[in-house]
């Protein structure tokens, strides 16, 4: 592989990572308003589908890494040279692929920087964007699934769970859209990154959204995983709101989707981490229309393993998927009854040093042109019903909703 350039460069002055990308088809990763954002491509690779894919993906960017010049004089989490990545949910579904973008912009801490590869030319560093105009109507199309099968699907997923067969499985339905117009991706990102800024914000070949759930953190040794499962509603008011969260907090049922979801993390960082801890009981995170149990886990490596590889090992956590893992999978491919694409699969960044922040492709849509799918899924434990769960997927559809709605 012929040798390339980076070169990472401190600016001193304000700029907004969004308002200073032209066409907004870079890949982004945005919280709380710091985060990273792409322009153009020095390199690409497409993962080819099967069990080794994460090998595959971590041996590619290794080579390009290792033929990179670095002058980084940030130093900062993020600098130097970057891949974005976004992978499927099933391994054996092609469309997984990682981007190592000409121009990245960055933000972290007060500190920005503009990385290039090869010399390529930055984009004037703007200010904030302009209010965007209204977008064009939206029309709903249906889903793959009509709403009465999917309350069967989810009857026969607990008629599985009180037979033995596994504990716990996670169900997903989509939402087709259209538009006259193609759907502006950047637009989509600020919305998504103003009204849920506790989110990591993303957009990847299409892919937007903004996912509430860090698979895993990795800066140095130090590692991190913020595990969700377990939802409810927003309330009306103060007192509505916080006896919502405490009924949540105390919900056998919703306790009983946690555990795995938090187990089959913190199973894995076990295997690579000398220090490993945890809350034990979960906290409440609250986000504009929904609130979830959440539980961070932060460790220490034993010995250096990268970013995209504890997400590989990672996927499918149990969150989205179910537990024991295997046979959740056979019950979701035989049930679902659609592809689920890059929707919950493994989507974020890695540095050269192995670095990165890798989320859960959730609370998303995969845009093409006019038209696009939304997804939400639910997790499937004994006492689930499915009107709660089918209602639990309209809240979350609600986030990709008011984004394209405006």
């Amino acid at each position: 592989m012929s040798a390339h350039s980076v070169r990472s460069t401190a600016v001193e002055e304000p700029f907004d990572l969004l308002g200073s990308v032209p066409d907004g088809s870079g890949p982004v990763w945005l919280h709380d308003g710091d985060g990273l954002v792409g322009l153009g491509e020095a390199a690409r690779f497409e993962i080819a589908p099967g069990p080794e894919r994460f090998e595959r993906a971590q041996a590619a960017l290794a080579s390009f890494f290792s033929s990179c010049t670095v002058h980084d004089e940030v130093e900062e989490l993020g600098s130097g040279p970057v891949a974005f990545g976004a992978f499927t949910f099933d391994r054996d579904v092609p469309g997984s692929a990682l981007v190592v973008p000409q121009i990245m912009l960055g933000s972290r801490g007060g500190r920005r920087w503009v990385t290039a590869v090869d010399g390529a030319p930055p984009p004037p560093l703007r200010p904030a964007l302009p209010a965007a105009a209204p977008t064009e109507r939206i029309r709903y199309a249906g889903s793959t699934m009509s709403e009465l099968r999917w309350l069967e699907i989810v009857a026969e997923a607990v008629a599985a769970i009180e037979e033995g067969k596994l504990d716990k499985v996670v169900v997903a339905r989509d939402l087709l859209v259209w538009s006259k117009t193609g759907f502006d991706l950047q637009v989509l990102a600020g919305r998504l990154a103003a009204r849920y800024p506790q989110c990591f914000t993303f957009v990847f070949d299409g892919l937007v959204g903004a996912t509430p759930e860090l698979l895993v953190r990795r800066r140095d040794s130090d590692v991190e995983s913020l595990v969700l499962a377990g939802s409810a509603a927003r309330g009306r008011d103060e007192a509505a709101d916080e006896a919502l969260g405490r009924a949540l907090l105390h919900s056998v049922k919703d306790l009983d989707e946690h555990r795995p979801a938090v187990e089959s993390v913190r199973s894995v960082l076990c295997e690579v981490c000398s220090q490993l801890q945890s809350g034990d009981e979960p906290f409440l995170l609250k986000l504009a229309n929904v609130q979830h149990l959440a539980t961070k886990l932060r460790g220490r490596l034993a010995n250096p393993v990268s970013a995209l590889e504890l997400a590989g090992r990672l996927h499918p956590a149990a969150a989205i998927c179910g537990a024991p893992t295997l046979a959740a999978l056979e019950l979701i491919h035989s049930l679902e009854g659609m592809e689920r694409a890059r929707y919950s699969g493994p989507v974020g960044w890695i540095s050269a040093s192995g670095d990165g922040e890798w989320g859960i492709a959730l609370r998303c849509a995969e845009l093409n042109g006019g038209r696009g799918r939304l997804f939400a899924g639910s997790g499937i434990v004994r006492g689930s019903l499915p009107e709660a769960e089918l209602e639990e997927t309209r809240l979350k559809l609600r986030a990709m909703q008011a984004a394209l709605e405006g």
